[in-house]
């Protein structure tokens, strides 16, 4: 994901070979130097992959909580709708036959 935006590799500092000249740098501090950023640079690339595993698990949390709040809203909604379909046609049926249930039960 990085990658393209990585101008060197671990590989890459580990190779690295310098022109040594009459007044060139020491070797050993080149060296040292260099495994310091190669260290650097796996802690890094570390990093950047916990980064990503913890921002895909992000991802995928809020996905489903996302989901959770539809399935509540056409909950809420379908709650809503029922009870504005309720009539009073509806309540007398009801009654009838709560009535019926008791009457019949005494009878």
């Amino acid at each position: 994901m990085y990658n393209d935006r990585i101008a060197l590799s671990i590989q890459d500092i580990l190779e690295k070979e310098f022109k040594i000249d009459t007044r060139g740098y020491r070797l050993q501090e080149v060296d040292k130097f260099l495994d310091i950023i190669i260290r650097d640079y796996n802690e890094y690339n570390n990093i950047i992959k916990a980064l990503e595993k913890e921002r895909k698990a992000l991802v995928t949390e809020n996905q489903e909580l996302k989901q959770e709040i539809r399935n509540m809203k056409a909950s809420i909604e379908a709650v809503k709708s029922e009870e504005k379909e309720i009539t009073n046609v509806d309540l007398l049926r009801r009654i009838s036959q709560l009535e019926k249930i008791i009457l019949g039960k005494e009878q």
